[in-house]
C-alpha cells in the first residue's frame, strides 16, 4: 500500500492562495495516479483534481478549473495542489488519494490521507 500525508491547509481570506502538499511513502513505485478530493461540512466528498503519475495528465472538476493546479514531483514522491482565487465555497477538508492499479481517467484510488483543513473566510 501507499501511505499519504497532506500538509499546507490553513485559514485564508477570499481571493487568497494556498498550496497543499501530499507526501507519499510505501509502494510508491507502483503509483499509477494521484488525486485530490474535498469534503465540506454536511456535504459529500467530491472530486477536485487528479494526475497520472508518469505522464502528468491532469483532470479537474469544473468548480476549480482555471483556479487550481495539480502537479507532482515523482523524484520526491510528492503531490501538490496550488489553489488561487479561493472562495468561501472552497472551504473543506482536502484529502490526498493514490491509486496503484490501472484505471481509466480520471482514475480510481485505493489509498487516502488523513486530510488537511482549508478554510476561506468571506
Amino acid at each position: 500500500q501507499v501511505q499519504l500525508a497532506e500538509s499546507g491547509g490553513g485559514l485564508v481570506p477570499a481571493g487568497d492562495s494556498l498550496s497543499l502538499s501530499c507526501a507519499a511513502s510505501g509502494r510508491t513505485a507502483d503509483l499509477y495516479a494521484m488525486g485530490w478530493f474535498r469534503q465540506a461540512p454536511g456535504k459529500e466528498r467530491e472530486f477536485v483534481a487528479s494526475i497520472s503519475w508518469k505522464g502528468g495528465i491532469t483532470y479537474y472538476d469544473d468548480s476549480v478549473k482555471g483556479r487550481f493546479t495539480i502537479s507532482r514531483d515523482t523524484a520526491k514522491n510528492t503531490l501538490y495542489l496550488q489553489m488561487y482565487s479561493l472562495k468561501p465555497d472552497d472551504t473543506a477538508v482536502y484529502y490526498c488519494a493514490g491509486g496503484s492499479n490501472w484505471s481509466p481517467p480520471p482514475y480510481d484510488f485505493d489509498d487516502w490521507g488523513q486530510g488537511t483543513q482549508v478554510t476561506v473566510s468571506s
